[in-house]
């Protein structure tokens, strides 16, 4: 393996993991699994000696859950609006409950950080009555926080004596700050009291055209981890289908595939990949693979791909490197637009899984960038109206739109420079999306959270 090779693998390790439920609330439920953590921690040796650094108990040293939900301890979860946006709607997993006073109840009674984007996945129906309860008795506060992060989370755990606090900014599972009443601890400074550094997805430098080389280059021992998006999401879109989930879109389509949709690829794609976006949003407690920080996102740039596999019979290896062709893109193109936006995630995720199945198809590097192309040129506009189970009609119309797009790329039909955002350069279309989606499109953003708060 190369140098390189070495740091694209690294890129997608960290943009491509487990997450279980809906990454805003579950967000919130790591912030308040840390806070959570460093009260009992602290609360119980009596202090914090010696800037000993915060560490974590194990849970039976958390008290049963009766006793830890009787002590008086409450919550205040402070905000940015987008993370407010994305977690009013979405179902929390194993509760039948919506909303972020949930997962923080959650991640305090049950919750351990170092599962990470997965904090909840010990949780048991006793975890969950005792954080209804919690809840029932209003000691989870929600609110907005005063910050321009896009991506910003604190949760404050406190009693009558002792105050411990987790900040998580940027990515949903960077925990950036901890504390303990007047203890601060800010993870973002190394020993020295210099700043770590942050390395974000532009900072790896990737285009398309080194996207498509790796992908082809690349040795598949090295990439055979991605199959880990198959094993997830498949199992998620099953689910969705067997259950009664959300509004079903998934079930439906596959339930019509003969009189309505037809039995072909597009429709198989579109009912697989919802279904487990149905699943998904109303809170079924799998895991899905996720992508730049969304578990929507990760089945969205997937499941396409996947299911092409599955119709047409193609092996492991061609499978792995056409879903890390797939992923990649999505990562870069979100590089440019942040992990939260006005913009729907699907737009950029099904871009990837266009790319995908034009690989799969044999596709040139020219044929992936005039699916790219064709996607921007189609479905930019689509608004991100926060997290919810109406997610899954958005997902089911970005694999339609990929479909369509990577046919069309295929016979040779490419959105020209002549059209809208769409430039000759690749790059520079990738650029303009991402412009429109952080930039151009702030004042809709504030506009669609001022309409859900009032509703």
């Amino acid at each position: 393996m190369t140098e390189r090779e070495s740091e694209i693998i690294e890129l997608l390790h960290k943009e491509v993991k487990p997450a279980l439920g809906c990454t805003e609330p579950i967000a919130v439920a790591l912030a308040a699994a840390k806070a959570t953590e460093i009260h009992n921690c602290i609360s119980s040796d009596g202090g914090n000696a010696a800037g000993r650094p915060f560490t974590r108990l194990g849970r039976e040293a958390q008290g049963a859950l009766s006793p830890f939900a009787a002590i008086g301890i409450c919550i205040t979860v402070e905000v940015s609006g987008n993370i407010l946006k994305n977690g009013m709607g979405v179902g929390i997993p194993g509760t039948d409950m919506i909303g972020l006073h949930i997962a923080a109840a959650l991640g305090a009674i049950c919750g351990r950080s170092c599962y990470g984007l997965e904090v909840l996945k010990d949780l048991t129906d006793e975890d969950v009555a005792a954080a209804k309860k919690m809840v029932a008795e209003d000691r989870v506060h929600v609110g907005l926080a005063d910050t321009d992060k896009l991506l910003y989370v604190k949760v404050t755990v406190k009693d009558e004596d002792d105050t411990s606090w987790a900040v998580i900014e940027d990515d949903h599972d960077r925990i950036v700050e901890t504390g303990h009443n007047g203890d601060i601890q800010d993870l973002r400074k190394g020993c020295d009291g210099e700043p770590v550094p942050d390395k974000t997805i532009r900072d790896y430098n990737l285009s398309v055209k080194e996207i498509y080389s790796f992908t082809q280059s690349v040795a598949f021992d090295d990439i055979k981890f991605i199959l880990g998006d198959r094993d997830l999401n498949l199992a998620l879109a099953r689910e969705g289908l067997e259950g009664s989930y959300g509004l079903g879109v998934g079930k439906a389509i596959r339930e019509n595939q003969f009189e309505i949709f037809g039995d072909d690829f597009m429709s198989f794609a579109m009912g697989m990949t919802a279904a487990a976006s149905d699943a998904r949003m109303a809170g079924c407690k799998l895991p899905a693979m996720s992508n730049s920080g969304s578990g929507n996102q990760g089945i969205t740039v997937s499941m396409p791909v996947i299911t092409y596999a599955i119709k047409y019979k193609v092996g492991d290896e061609d499978l792995a490197r056409a879903l890390i062709l797939s992923n990649l893109v999505a990562i870069h193109i979100k590089g440019y637009l942040g992990k939260l936006s006005a913009l729907c995630g699907c737009v950029i995720a099904s871009t990837g899984s266009a790319c995908g199945i034009v690989y799969l198809q044999k596709g040139t590097y020219e044929q992936i960038c005039a699916a790219i192309k064709n996607m921007i040129g189609n479905i930019t506009g689509m608004v991100c109206d926060g997290a919810k189970v109406g997610c899954a009609m958005k997902v089911a119309s970005g694999v339609s739109c990929a479909i369509q797009s990577a046919v069309l790329a295929l016979r040779g039909t490419c959105v020209t420079e002549t059209d809208g955002i769409i430039d000759r350069d690749i790059e520079k279309t990738i650029r303009n999306l991402g412009e429109i989606g952080s930039s151009g499109m702030k004042s809709t953003d504030q506009l669609i959270q001022r309409i859900m708060v009032c509703k």
